[in-house]
């Protein structure tokens, strides 16, 4: 996907400063018009991004070396990826939901999906590289999740593994596995976001080892998500660059909100506060430290009055009483 200079949003002002003044009150005749609030350059690109879309070439891509662009494949195989393209994917993509394809490299497709709301994935970007092999759709596709070397669900492994069983990655009942003659990109794109990155990821743990699973669900895991954001804005995936900038300006504010409520206690994936269910001290204090690096890769993009809002670390009362 081409991107002209005009699509650039750095060095412009953000949305605080982008309103226009108060009409003056000579005329208590004449009501005032409302304030008339300007998008952000970034929230404009954001709203012009396609969901679909394809681009010239994937150089960083995790399969480039799986083919090439000479290479011919079945007219099964070609008629099924462009069923995906154009039916499935062009029209139908969810609203968190982001993919690119390429013309001269079919086999290939990224996607970004945004983490949903009331998870503790929320508003997080997770990109994964897919790959469809010669033998598609007798097989499922190749999926890769771009993990930054950091483990933030039972079923994204650091390697970059996805385990689900629609991949055969993991086992699973005969209509939870990949149909060659049903299955589509869309159904495991939506899976991915509906059965990995949902409100308890715990549940995912295929060990059933009980230590372990209540470490998942008291968070121990979780400043991950976090790390993650970083991770994507210090090396965002080709064609994702001014997308997944524009996304963290736009909602910076909204995640260090969502990240003070964990620091005073409240559960992961809530923003509801004083629950004796939230995270434990331990999560709490890795939250609030590694938020200041959070804050600090926002304030590279120009997002303002970030470093007074955010909770420091929580403090730990001792009883010395005797």
């Amino acid at each position: 996907m081409g991107m002209s200079t005009t699509d650039q949003p750095w060095g412009c002002p953000n949305s605080s400063s982008n309103r226009t003044s108060k009409p003056s009150r000579n005329s208590s005749s004449h009501p005032r018009a409302p304030l008339e609030v300007v998008s952000s350059a970034q929230a404009n690109f954001l709203r012009h991004f396609k969901r679909f879309d394809t681009v010239e070439d994937f150089s960083d891509h995790h399969y480039v070396s799986n083919g090439n662009a000479s290479k011919q494949h079945s007219k099964t195989w070609v008629k099924k990826v462009q069923v995906d393209w154009k039916i499935f994917l062009e029209n139908n993509l969810p609203e968190t939901i982001f993919v690119r394809t390429c013309e001269s490299r079919m086999d290939l497709m990224r996607a970004v999906i945004i983490g949903a709301e009331g998870t503790p994935y929320h508003d997080g970007l997770f990109f994964f590289d897919i790959h469809f092999p010669d033998n598609y759709p007798s097989v499922p596709p190749m999926v890769h999740y771009h993990s930054g070397g950091l483990r933030i669900n039972p079923n994204l492994y650091t390697s970059g593994k996805v385990c689900l069983s629609l991949l055969g990655t993991w086992n699973g009942n005969t209509r939870e596995q990949w149909l060659p003659r049903e299955s589509t990109m869309l159904q495991l794109l939506v899976s991915i976001q509906a059965l990995i990155l949902n409100q308890k990821p715990y549940f995912n743990e295929p060990s059933y080892e009980q230590g372990r699973l209540r470490a998942w669900g008291k968070g121990a895991w979780a400043p991950g998500p976090k790390q993650t954001m970083v991770y994507g804005m210090r090396k965002p995936p080709k064609h994702f660059e001014e997308f997944v900038r524009s996304h963290y300006f736009e909602r910076a504010h909204d995640i260090v909100k969502a990240s003070n409520a964990y620091i005073e206690g409240a559960p992961v994936g809530s923003l509801v506060k004083g629950t004796s269910q939230g995270g434990s001290m331990q999560f709490r204090n890795e939250v609030a430290v590694f938020m200041k690096t959070v804050v600090d890769e926002f304030v590279k993009l120009g997002v303002n009055e970030l470093e007074d809002i955010l909770e420091p670390p929580p403090v730990i009362h001792t009883n010395t009483s005797r």
